[in-house]
């Protein structure tokens, strides 16, 4: 199989847990960070389309944990994280630290039987780049992967076809590098 048919959200969190990973946090942390990343560019999303109003000005989500969050900058975006006994995490809903096993059974859900055969190229053109290189343009390489769907309102939450050779032929190899 070298597409699957799937919404974009899946596909930015799983990339961006790839991304995560490759610049050295540990597995859970990277799950936590990918589903971060990808809420924020719905919630952005949203905001553009109409979807979703503007909050007031003013006002700020009421955070529940007594740790005091930091910041991780992943694909762009600001991700608010908390340091728990498990690792880092990033803080979701209600300002609680985000569970990696959530997201590992978001992903599974969504990809199914392919989650391992979507995720092995994407670490593969991850680790074609240094750290340097990879934080620099791991969202560009994502634009030029993710799946195609429709513009404005139309597309929001519609599938769109994730071609696996279309990741793999963006891993350059050492004779392209050089």
């Amino acid at each position: 199989m070298t597409t699957i048919e799937i919404n974009r959200a899946p596909v930015m969190t799983l990339w961006a847990a790839v991304v995560a990973e490759r610049l050295g946090y540990a597995r859970d942390e990277a799950l936590t960070l990918g589903r971060a990343v990808a809420g924020m560019n719905a919630q952005s999303k949203a905001l553009r389309l109409g979807v979703r109003k503007p909050a007031e000005p003013g006002a700020r989500r009421k955070q529940k944990s007594p740790r005091e969050p930091g910041t991780v900058t992943l694909l762009g975006r600001a991700l608010p994280v908390v340091k728990t006994p498990k690792g880092l995490r990033s803080v979701g809903k209600e300002g609680k630290p985000d569970s990696p096993e959530a997201v590992e059974r978001y992903l599974a859900t969504k990809f199914g039987e392919v989650l391992d055969d979507a995720r092995a190229p994407m670490e593969k053109l991850a680790s074609a780049f240094s750290r340097d290189e990879l934080e620099q343009i791991a969202y560009a390489l994502y634009e030029k992967f993710r799946p195609q769907v429709p513009r404005g309102t139309t597309g929001w939450g519609a599938k769109g076809v994730l071609d696996l050779g279309a990741i793999a032929k963006l891993t350059p190899t050492a004779a392209k590098r050089r």
